[in-house]
Order: structure tokens, then C-alpha cells, then sequence
């Protein structure tokens, strides 16, 4: 009896451990090549638990293609940098004689948070084709840490209207840190306050970030803020 007990409570063990959630790992890639424009992509890639980590990596390199080229299906990430470089050297051929420097495109992610529930990752893009200045721009891709699948801003949060007001307050104080004379109405083109189209998790709280254009002009770039947990704890839907 006492044998029968000890073997059914090591088929216990074994199937926990066989079933314990394993968080992904990541690591970061870099995909080069001797191109003609300067091109460069550093990014995170989830190691570990392989189908956790397939879904993972699939959803940050559709998301990656898509903060370049919105309109791009079924392409893989060597094949826009390719793409990339083929465009920069039909623009040469077709204009041997313009002087700009080098097409740039320069992509970057950056884990910014991971717990058992959520994984924040930031992804950096800046393009240059020639005239006054580049684009850049910043997307957060927020994905659940046990199905891989993507977070979107309306499920992070339970109460959108709080968390407005919540942010909206921050907003305020982040301008008058920056300048006394800066106002809310120097943003958002006359019209009320609104979220950010990119909301990710830090080790600090929420990161409200609005980017180039999105509500002001060029000239005063981005506009990040952080919310500190204990101000939305009651309002987050994961943690």
C-alpha cells in the first residue's frame, strides 16, 4: 500500500513539472547584410517553450513589417530590408546625379517588461529617404506571456474612462515639468485630450507614449510619460 501511495504521488510530481508554465527567453538578433543603403535590424526573439515561442516570434515580426510598411503581406524580415535596398538603388538609377547621403532604415525592439502574464515590447523604426529629416516612430506590442497572442490597448485596461482621466492628469504635469508656458491646448489640434495609439508596460508602470505628429508637430517629438502601478492597479488587466 504504502509503495502504491509513493508511485502515485511521484506520477503527481512528474505531471506537474511536465505541466509548470515555462515563461519565454529572449534573446537578441540581428539580421545584416553588405547592403547599399545603411541597414540595420536588432530585435528580440523568444527562445524556450516552442510553440509559445513561435507564436511570440511571429507576432513581433508581422509587427516589425508593419511599422515599416503597413501595406506589405506575406513577407519575412530579410525580405524588407531587401526590399529596402532594392528601392534605394532604383532611386540612384533613376536620379544618378542627386546628392542626398544614404538611404537609412534602422529598426530596434526592447523588451520592457515581462511577467507571467504580460510581455511589453517597444520597436524602434527610422527611415531615411532623402530631404529634410528622417521618420521615426515607436510602436508598443503588448502580447499575453502564456499564448503568445497580441494585447490590444482596449483589453489592457477594464476602465478606459479612468484610465483617461488618470493619464490625462499625468499628461499635465509632464508638460509643466518640461516648460511653465507649455499647455494642453498647444496639443491635440484644438480637439480634447485623448489616449495614446501605443500604451506598453515598463518595471515603473504604464508608459503613455504618443509619437511624432500624432499630436504635435515635428519639432517637439515624442511625448512619454509613465502612470506608476498604484495608480491603475485596480483598472489594469494584467499584471
Amino acid at each position: 500500500m504504502k509503495s502504491f501511495t509513493a508511485f502515485i504521488l511521484l506520477m503527481f510530481l512528474v505531471f506537474s513539472c511536465e505541466t509548470e508554465f515555462k515563461p519565454a527567453s529572449f534573446k537578441i538578433i540581428s539580421l545584416e547584410s553588405n547592403y547599399d543603403a545603411d541597414i540595420s535590424l536588432n530585435y528580440n526573439k523568444a527562445f524556450g517553450n516552442n510553440d509559445l515561442a513561435k507564436i511570440i516570434n511571429s507576432n513581433i515580426e508581422n509587427t516589425i513589417i508593419k511599422s515599416v510598411n503597413p501595406e506589405i503581406e506575406n513577407q519575412n524580415l530579410k525580405s524588407i530590408l531587401d526590399e529596402f535596398n532594392t528601392e534605394y538603388l532604383d532611386f540612384k538609377t533613376q536620379f544618378p546625379d542627386e546628392t542626398d547621403p544614404k538611404w537609412e532604415l534602422y529598426i530596434e525592439t526592447e523588451k520592457t517588461y515581462q511577467s507571467d502574464e504580460i510581455i511589453s515590447i517597444a520597436i524602434s523604426t527610422y527611415e531615411f529617404k532623402g530631404g529634410a529629416h528622417g521618420n521615426d516612430k515607436i510602436k508598443f506590442l503588448n502580447l499575453n506571456a502564456k499564448s503568445g497572442d497580441v494585447i490590444e490597448n482596449n483589453q489592457l485596461v477594464n476602465d478606459s474612462v479612468a484610465l483617461k482621466k488618470i493619464a490625462k492628469s499625468y499628461f499635465i504635469k509632464d508638460l509643466e515639468s518640461q516648460d511653465a508656458d507649455l499647455k494642453m491646448e498647444d496639443y491635440f489640434y484644438g480637439n480634447p485630450f485623448q489616449l495614446p495609439e501605443n500604451i506598453g508596460y515598463s518595471e515603473d508602470g504604464l508608459i503613455m507614449l504618443y509619437n511624432t505628429y500624432e499630436i504635435a508637430s515635428y519639432a517637439q517629438g515624442y511625448t512619454e510619460f509613465v502612470i506608476p502601478f498604484e495608480e491603475v492597479n485596480s483598472i489594469i488587466g494584467f499584471n
